[in-house]
């Protein structure tokens, strides 16, 4: 399977995105080339195929699978990604302490934001508002460390005007799922979109007929095959290790939010008296 999203996305943000739908050989070849992306920009084709254990082929059906032509391509495009970060990071000196550390994490998490929306396409934006917008009934669902996230998702929907339904349970999630009907649709998060109670439930959705709008990190995931429309999020680190070795929920609490004012946006007057009416109610419940 090739990369199917924007041609402007970095390197590392694509392997980021991909790399679980990868081959065991290419996932050899994606984990070098995260490890030395400077090395790799003075590394021929055959040399990374040497060290990652691999043949050549291999390492251009990766390359073509991260949607270059080429390993030059690929080569390319890491250079310029890093020449991105070099002008970012130059002459910053954060200090030894807790507090440089804390302020050089968030500058690292500012500079990478804009990947967030990178993977995003505008067919698959305005499908999912589509189907939350115009659904008669709405529920969103998450497990493990994406739980919150629907909670807090169906309550800012619920204060704009688009009453959302949140099941912490896996078990009352599939029951809920399977009492949609068609006119229905669920909010899926997942970060792998892999998790086998999130994938039970949307299962659940399909087999009542209903809509299915995913958010993930990966392009490619059980989850996205079910999906009407998928949100891919992608990681919001210094580097893809990082994420994989602390699974930051940030990049998905920044486009849900912003999803929520978009949702707002469309339904005009609603939203506008359901925040009078939320503000009004936090207004009676804050103590003098």
């Amino acid at each position: 399977m090739t990369w199917s999203g924007s041609d402007d996305v970095t390197p590392t943000t694509r392997i980021a995105t991909v790399i679980n739908s990868l081959l065991p050989s290419e996932r050899r070849v994606v984990e070098l080339i995260l490890a030395d992306l400077e090395g790799i920009v003075e590394t021929t084709a055959q040399d990374l195929a040497d060290r990652a254990g691999v043949a050549r082929s291999t390492v251009i059906r990766t390359c073509q699978s991260l949607g270059y032509r080429g390993y030059p391509q690929l080569r390319v495009a890491l250079t310029r990604e890093l020449a991105q970060g070099e002008g970012r990071e130059r002459d910053r000196d954060y200090g030894s302490g807790a507090l440089g550390s804390i302020r050089a994490d968030i500058d690292a998490l500012a500079a990478s934001l804009p990947q967030i929306a990178s993977v995003l396409t505008d067919e698959s934006v305005e499908k999912s508002l589509e189907l939350i917008v115009g659904a008669a009934r709405l529920l969103a669902i998450a497990n493990g460390l994406s739980s919150p996230l629907a909670l807090d998702l169906a309550m800012r929907l619920t204060a704009v005007g688009r009453p959302t339904e949140f099941v912490a349970d896996p078990i009352g999630q599939q029951i809920a799922a399977r009492q949609l009907s068609p006119a229905d649709t669920c909010i899926v998060i997942s970060g792998s979109g892999a998790n086998e109670s999130s994938l039970r439930s949307a299962r659940a959705v399909r087999a009542a007929g209903a809509r299915l709008v995913v958010v993930t990190s990966f392009a490619r995931s059980p989850l996205v095959t079910l999906a009407d429309a998928a949100l891919v999020v992608a990681p919001a680190s210094g580097s893809f290790r990082h994420e994989l070795e602390h699974t930051s929920r940030i990049p998905h609490v920044v486009l849900l939010e912003s999803l929520v004012e978009v949702v707002a946006a469309r339904l005009g007057d609603v939203a506008r008296q359901s925040r009078s009416t939320v503000l009004s109610i936090l207004s009676d419940n804050l103590s003098d």
